[in-house]
């Protein structure tokens, strides 16, 4: 779909910013009315808290930010400013687009995309003139173009610095690149080619995809603080940084390499993350990596290993639930001839085979207490004993520990050691779950499509917008393991020369919003709204015949004389049991988001 703004022939976008274009006729499409946006915004004084939808939000004063801002460019540089700032914008666009999905999924794609744009302006960052918007989800082709008027980061800087030569709207271009690749599916890159703090009467923004900018490395160091992540992105033109990890003895990788060797994100949980690695390679701490299965754990592991100073020693991983007990110790410590029947050679164990690397142990909880008491006694001493060997061993490994279990709950239980939990517990690293981190689903998307699309010997254009959507409302249970599994189930369904669809993904029951389908529970068509507020599917739509009459609940309630508070909490639990423990679940019973449950639930 391609929605011209302005007839505006950009033909030539420097790196100076020069623009050269043809003349432009006036705009021949206004915004659609922002009453629904500002409708979302609460603001709740005796509680002390403001809500945009279920997001909690703040005032602050400009002065304050512009403090902020110099104090931040005076201790860590102009540089790490800028790339701070834009990483914190690109949380806030890559979130907002979520409520794009809730307030406008149904209309037309510019409607759809301006909530961005007015989201913008209703939390008085800056006015936006859309001049040129021309996408295609399917193909992935997006160009972008927007006046930016009055921004609040150009106030600020220009009163502590006056006007310079580089662009200062840090922030707002984070915004936009991260609002937009949620939108498309995939990275897109705005760049400010004109800027009020460089002098210019107002700022302006272009927006494409990563690849068609031949120097984006230039702009994207600004997003991808960590330089071993999204290295494989680097190869396919995706968000990246220049440089690789210093202690990469590896050099080269494959192209592509697999997609479970290489970290890709960008969101805020992703990056302190990627933080926390970085902070612990230097050393040889033992680390805990900690989230549900499926986010990562090991590609965090051998990320770790690859840029620490044991990175050119053995790394050997290890699931610890795939082992029978009565063989975990001779997998880990080995084995010497005739220690038993069929031990015909002595045989070295995991803990020897990484000797001077990295030990991977996943799913630590689920060894035998046996098992965790000889595993206690080699990271305590550093020297391990074969089975039927009566020597010691010395071994110089770093332990690298992960579980999707809560080991203090196992230790309450008797089935976990206290004494080898807080061995382990010397470095935790909490990997979020994907639903945590949605900002990181374009950039996975996009990985993971040109990934298997090579694999697999398909030429695929992108993802539909429909199946976008349905894949930022799904919950991931399976996390990014699942949301891989699915994209190469897409790649393999969908037509060449097509882009993947909603029905080329979800395929094996998987809970999909049935919004995405566009269908109410009772098989009927939801009403799309339009832009002059009316229905675009048939104007007798009826609620289901056995819909309550909330009247006669509310009724019932208020002769109950049954006290809010207790009345909540009731209906929190009912909604929990019904939905068999599953919180998204219950939250969607009762028509609130996932976080919102989750608080209440904390209040109960």
């Amino acid at each position: 779909m391609a929605v011209p703004i302005r007839n505006l022939d950009t033909r030539t976008i420097s790196r100076s910013g020069s623009l050269d274009r043809a003349q432009s006729s006036p705009s021949s499409r206004a915004m659609p009315d922002i009453d629904d946006l500002a409708a979302r915004l609460r603001f709740c004084p005796r509680a002390g808290r403001i809500w945009l939808d279920d997001s909690r939000m703040i005032l602050l004063h400009t002065r304050s930010l512009g403090g902020l801002r110099r104090e931040l460019i005076e201790t860590i540089g102009l540089r790490g400013a800028r790339a701070l700032l834009t990483r914190m914008g690109y949380a806030s666009g890559a979130q907002d687009a979520e409520l794009a999905v809730k307030v406008r999924g149904a209309r037309d794609f510019y409607d759809f995309f301006t909530v961005g744009p007015q989201l913008h302006m209703l939390e008085g960052i800056v006015t936006v003139e859309p001049v040129r918007l021309e996408a295609d989800v399917n193909t992935g082709r997006f160009y972008g173009e927007f006046l930016w008027h009055d921004s609040v980061e150009d106030e600020v800087h220009i009163e502590s610095y006056g006007l310079g030569t580089e662009p200062a709207c840090w922030m707002q271009i984070g915004y936009a690149s991260g609002y937009t690749s949620v939108f498309m599916g995939r990275p897109i890159l705005y760049r400010e080619v004109e800027c009020r703090s460089t002098g210019q009467s107002n700022c302006r923004i272009v927006g494409r995809p990563v690849s068609e900018w031949s120097d984006a490395e230039e702009d994207l160091v600004y997003l991808q603080p960590h330089s071993f992540a999204n290295r494989s992105d680097r190869a396919i033109n995706a968000l990246t940084s220049a440089s690789t990890g210093g202690g990469d003895a590896a050099g080269a990788e494959e192209s592509p390499p697999e997609p479970g060797r290489t970290l890709v994100g960008a969101s805020t949980g992703f990056n302190v993350v990627c933080h926390m690695l970085e902070k612990v390679a230097k050393t040889s701490a033992t680390v805990l990596l900690l989230g549900e299965s499926g986010v990562g754990k090991e590609m965090f592991a051998q990320t770790l290993h690859r840029i620490s100073k044991r990175s050119a020693m053995p790394f050997v991983a290890v699931n610890c639930a795939a082992i029978p007990e009565h063989l975990i110790e001779s997998e880990l410590f080995g084995v010497e001839k005739g220690a038993y029947t069929g031990a015909v050679v002595s045989r070295s164990g995991r803990f020897e085979r990484a000797d001077g690397g990295t030990l991977f142990l996943d799913e630590i909880g689920t060894l035998s207490l046996a098992a965790q008491s000889k595993l206690l006694r080699a990271l305590q001493e550093g020297e391990i004993e074969r089975v039927g060997d009566h020597k010691n061993r010395k071994v110089d490994v770093r332990v690298v520990a992960a579980t999707n279990v809560n080991l203090r709950e196992c230790i309450e239980k008797g089935t976990f050691r206290e004494d080898l939990f807080f061995r382990l517990h010397v470095f935790p690293i909490q990997i979020p779950p994907l639903r945590e981190r949605r900002a990181d689903i374009p950039l996975l998307l996009n990985h993971f499509l040109t990934f298997f699309s090579a694999r697999h010997g398909k030429r695929l254009a992108g993802f539909t917008q429909r199946a976008i959507t349905a894949m930022f409302a799904y919950d991931w249970p399976g996390n990014v393991r699942e949301l891989e599994n699915m994209v190469e189930r897409g790649v393999i369904l969908a037509p060449d020369d097509e882009p993947v669809d909603l029905c080329h993904l979800f395929t094996s029951g998987e809970g999909m919003g049935l919004d995405a389908r566009q269908m109410t529970g009772e098989g009927r068509l939801n009403p799309v709204v339009e832009a002059d507020g009316t229905s675009a599917n048939d104007p007798g739509l009826t609620p289901p015949p056995h819909a309550p009459d909330v009247d006669s609940v509310v009724d019932t309630v208020l002769k109950s004389r049954t006290p809010l508070d207790e009345l909540e909490a009731r209906l929190l639990t009912a909604a929990v049991d019904q939905a068999k423990g599953n919180i998204s679940e219950a939250a969607r019973l009762l028509g609130i988001s996932r976080p919102q449950m989750a608080y209440r639930l904390k209040k109960k």
